[in-house]
């Protein structure tokens, strides 16, 4: 039954050689990975002006100043990044150039901070879109977290079924959104051209604001900088695109900054000078939607593609992450779980993962935005900073092409991240503390798996010894028989382990409960195998597994001292149908689980199939 409902959600399987099929063009690959960052133009420019209301409505003039260095940030960003898809192809961004360039500690920091940042990318995008559906439909204002955890739910189905089809499915919501938002701000800088808006500016750009501080104006920085967040996404995921892979996704991210930097740049212009002042109850996106569409057709269709967007902009960490989680498993910091692909040739571990983390922190926010954000902002700016100071080491070792200029602007983008990472901690510490708790717990993860992995490969390793040395020879065997019944399944069982063992014991559990059905048990099994020793166990704790283990171990001590093999062998009966496993209970599962723990014990299933 699982495996028609499987079919039904997720698709049929895809060969792995259908997996060019899945591969991504521009076009699509926009729509993919460029949601998250597109998306975040609904929410940048308000995040400057609730900072600079703080001092006065005519402070909202230097949001004009902010939003022009947010640009720059932007343009640098970009060209590393670009640099970044052509001299690291395998994805993995940050994390790889990192790692590379400054050392492992670099890059696991880098790797971490994208990981949990992927997480709240995902948890903001769908918290953003489940307010911006509320206040369209107020009466689903109650339900607002379980409405942000369907959409994950969505979102992660979507990515399960293969990156073609969330593509497709994202190219609507994507396309539809950049397609209001240019018609916005053409149509909004033709009435202005005409008259038809008026200039309400609260002061002009080139007047000075009492009380205005630096320390202010950074702080609106760091805010406004949240637009810049899923710029690195592109970069993650290079792999996924059609050939040749490095062209298309190096187009793919300059068409997506020239997109986001027109955007940015007309909504806070339109702001500015529509004199837009930021309100509780109405986004600052919606108040010029309103001054330039009107409340007709197209505003209610600028409203309704701000909240698609919003809400499938969570799947740019969808894209991303299992590309990260892949790379960071490859260098044994991570599972190896997450290298294996799913049905539809999508690394469907990462993408549960994902959703499963995204869900967490919507429940710990309560799906609260703005709690969200600054956490959000360090965990994208810390990687931006590692990996452009990173790509400056790139290019004094390798010293390709201009390379002076190459490392000048990952100069300038890496000390103005760097100078925001710091800000967010001054600024925003309230907000961005867990991240000092959080880093170093998933460093000491990423540490502990990787020194399992490297004591595994130790122990697995072959050593150059003689052959002999290497190989354990045993004199006999004892093969222990666990019994519940005497059936069918107890005959088959005892006859294969008549065939693998020299000796063979059966090993039956009784309880106090009801003394006269064990004896009737015990007896029967006598007289079926008088050959056979038959070892009845009595506990008044209604446990198996505890006096199975103390009795395979007194076993297996002696067989050891003969130089003995001890096997246990736990027979079961399969069901013909899945769904009938749950009808059953699961003792053999257990037990096996318990034995494992053994380490001069042979654990053997026998597996008795079912007809009906």
């Amino acid at each position: 039954m699982w495996r028609y409902l499987k079919r039904l959600i997720i698709g049929r399987p895809l060969k792995s050689s259908d997996v060019s099929g899945q591969s991504l063009t521009k076009f699509k690959g926009l729509a993919l990975l460029s949601s998250d960052a597109l998306s975040s133009v609904a929410y940048g420019t308000e995040q400057i002006t609730a900072v600079l209301i703080t001092l006065s409505t005519a402070a909202l003039m230097y949001q004009m100043w902010v939003a022009l260095l947010v640009l720059i940030l932007l343009a640098a960003i970009t060209l590393s990044y670009r640099q970044i898809i052509y001299a690291y192809p395998s994805g993995g961004g940050a994390y790889v150039v990192a790692r590379t360039n400054w050392g492992e500690g670099a890059g696991l920091v880098a790797g971490g901070s994208l990981l949990v940042d992927y997480m709240l990318t995902v948890a903001v995008s769908t918290t953003s879109g489940t307010e911006a559906i509320t206040s369209a439909i107020p009466s689903l204002y109650a339900y607002q977290v379980p409405i942000a955890i369907f959409i994950v739910l969505f979102i992660m189905v979507l990515n399960l079924r293969g990156m073609s089809d969330s593509a497709s499915f994202l190219v609507i919501p994507v396309y539809l959104f950049i397609l209001m938002i240019l018609v916005m701000i053409v149509w909004g800088g033709y009435n202005i051209l005409n008259g038809n808006i008026t200039y309400r500016a609260t002061a002009p750009v080139t007047s000075s604001v009492q009380g205005m501080s630096l320390l202010l104006f950074f702080k609106a920085f760091s805010s406004g900088s949240a637009s810049l967040t899923g710029v690195e996404a592109i970069s993650n995921a290079v792999p996924n695109f059609k050939d040749p892979k490095r062209k298309n996704a190096a187009n793919t991210l300059a068409l997506m900054a020239i997109i986001l930097a027109l955007f940015f740049a007309g909504i806070t212009f339109l702001s500015y000078y529509m004199g837009i002042v930021p309100s509780a109850k109405d986004t600052v996106l919606s108040q010029i939607g309103m001054g330039v569409f009107g409340h007709g057709f197209f505003y209610y269709v600028l409203q309704m593609a701000t909240a698609l967007i919003l809400a499938v902009a969570a799947n740019t960490g969808f894209s991303a992450f299992p590309i990260l989680a892949f790379n960071m498993a490859k260098d044994k910091y991570l599972p190896h779980a997450y290298l294996d692909k799913g049905d539809r040739l999508g690394y469907s571990n990462g993408i549960i993962s994902l959703a499963i983390g995204a869900i967490v922190l919507i429940l710990i926010f309560n799906g609260k935005t703005n709690l969200l954000i600054p956490l959000y902002a360090v965990g994208v700016f810390v990687p931006f900073t590692l990996s452009q100071s990173g790509m400056i080491v790139h290019w004094l070792h390798h010293r390709d092409g201009f390379w002076p200029g190459k490392a000048l602007i990952n100069l300038v983008g890496a000390a103005i991240s760097a100078i925001l990472v710091v800000f967010l901690f001054i600024l925003h510490f309230v907000n961005v503390w867990p991240y000092l708790i959080i880093m170093p717990l998933i460093l000491y993860m990423f540490n502990l798996i990787h020194n399992h992995y490297k004591l595994v490969a130790a122990q697995l390793r072959i050593r150059n010894l003689d052959s002999k040395q290497l190989e354990h020879h045993y004199d006999g065997s004892t093969v222990i028989v666990l019994v519940g019944n005497v059936t069918q399944v107890t005959r088959e069982a005892i006859s294969y382990a008549k065939s693998i063992g020299d000796m063979v014991i059966a090993v039956h559990v009784s309880f106090d409960s009801n003394p006269e059905h064990e004896v009737k048990i015990e007896q029967r099994f006598r007289d079926e195998y008088p050959d056979i020793r038959f070892v009845n166990l009595h506990t008044s704790y209604r446990s198996i597994n505890d006096p199975v283990l103390r009795f395979c171990d007194v076993i297996s001590r002696k067989d050891t001292e003969q130089n003995y093999s001890t096997t246990v062998l736990v027979p079961q009966f399969v069901p013909r149908r899945h769904w009938q496993h749950v009808l059953h209970n699961q003792t053999a599962l257990r037990l096996r689980a318990a034995l494992n723990s053994r380490q001069d014990i042979i654990v053997s299933t026998y597996n008795y199939h079912l007809d009906n």
